[in-house]
């Protein structure tokens, strides 16, 4: 699993078309601009102000006549459709089909170099620095974070780091490199497919090891213990790795990616299917979750970092923006909890860059907000909010957790 980018041809999508209005020849110039038009104000403010009132003159203060509105909402619905094809391939009935991850984990065949790269506004992507960072491998694995481009792409950039407190985008620290398309194409025989998130790259081999987001927390979990600073944390225990298994399969499909099957269904009765399975499954883990601390009992598992990468975006982008409108995570009282129970363990917030998140999608995935407005956060999704008690250590047997102290005031 993975975060896609729009293919660079989307940069002629975010411009309207340019259109010609044959006005009769005694109308005056002055007339398409007030006064404010004529100062020093932007371009923009210019070209709005134009539209204003080319739009007064030619309907008024009534609505445009219906004639337009049919061919603009037929220009659009196409254009859409076009874009949604390239960002969101779906089947016949509309439903969304992830793309299958390109490069796969063949451990023996890595070095022990390896870089890896991210975006932070990816579930897929979080996943892998959440594992990275409980097991102590931020000096065996160095980062590099890429940030949105406003053609979709995954872009290099230095971001100062104010506080030290959480992930920022970076530069390409590995080979300076503009963005992850050209990182890809460095490898033994280029690449010309999607540049996805995560991608772990093989420094020594100018390689990509692989991009697909569970073999690589399987790897960080298991296959680089001798360079990890906490060995001894196994996240997929051989006793759990059944029942993580049966909860991935149950998991992934529903909510992993069934909030993506709800924001880009391209019919009414694909929507009507992921958002039927997303939220009874949800309802079927809360209830789970109301005499369990984790998925798999008293233990933080790899299943628990995939669920939590979606439940921390859900209030914050996937509840508006992907229409998983029926309930709010807040709504669910063990969901809700459980999450800040994972969020609050060290080294997890840090993992979590709020505004980057909200930036990659609503001004990332433009046919979804055209406008590329984004709108406030909600205060329940604030740092603050989520460092509340969870109070679910009184549910583990052992009375506490045995990987951690739950704190939001440890540094990461």
């Amino acid at each position: 699993m993975h975060c896609i980018s729009l293919p660079s041809s989307h940069l002629l999508l975010h411009s309207p078309p340019k259109t010609t209005l044959k006005l009769a020849s005694h109308v005056s110039p002055r007339m398409f601009f007030n006064d404010s038009a004529t100062n020093n104000n932007s371009g923009s403010t210019n070209g709005f102000s134009l539209i204003k009132n080319v739009s007064q003159l030619l309907w008024g203060a009534s609505l445009p006549p219906g004639i337009l509105i049919s061919t603009v909402r037929t220009a659009w619905t196409s254009t859409w459709q076009i874009m949604m094809s390239q960002l969101a391939p779906s089947d016949p009935s509309g439903a969304y089909t992830r793309p299958p991850s390109k490069f796969r984990l063949n451990p023996t065949a890595a070095t022990t170099k390896l870089h890896l790269y991210v975006g932070l506004p990816c579930p897929w992507a979080h996943r892998t620095l959440i594992v990275r960072a409980l097991k102590g491998l931020e000096e065996a694995v160095p980062v590099s974070v890429a940030g949105h481009g406003l053609d979709g792409s995954w872009e290099f950039k230095d971001v100062p780091d104010k506080d030290n407190d959480i992930l920022v985008p970076t530069m390409d620290r590995v080979h300076r490199c503009r963005n992850l398309k050209e990182v890809y194409r460095l490898r033994k025989g280029g690449y010309d497919g999607r540049a996805t998130v995560p991608m772990l790259w093989d420094v020594e081999k100018k390689e990509v090891v692989c991009n697909e987001s569970y073999d690589i927390i399987e790897f960080f979990n298991s296959g680089l213990n001798e360079l990890a600073q906490h060995p001894g944390l196994d996240l997929s225990p051989l006793e759990l790795k059944e029942e993580i298994e049966e909860w991935n399969r149950v998991i992934y499909p529903n909510v992993n990616n069934g909030v993506y099957r709800c924001g880009f269904a391209q019919s009414q009765e694909a929507y009507d299917v992921a958002v039927s399975g997303l939220f009874s499954t949800l309802a079927r883990i809360d209830d789970h979750l109301g005499s369990s601390r984790y998925l798999c009992g008293d233990r933080l598992t790899l299943a628990d970092i995939c669920l939590f990468t979606t439940l921390i975006r859900f209030d914050l982008v996937y509840n508006v923006l992907f229409k998983c409108t029926k309930k709010k995570l807040l709504e669910y009282t063990n969901l809700h909890a459980y999450m800040r129970d994972v969020y609050q363990i060290p080294k997890v917030a840090a993992t979590c860059n709020f505004l980057e998140i909200m930036d990659g999608y609503y001004r990332m995935l433009f046919p979804l907000n055209p406008g590329s407005i984004r709108p406030v956060m909600p205060s329940v999704c604030e740092h603050e909010f989520l460092c509340r008690p969870s109070e679910r250590e009184a549910m583990s047997s052992v009375g506490k957790r045995v990987q951690h102290v739950l704190t939001c005031n440890v540094e990461p």
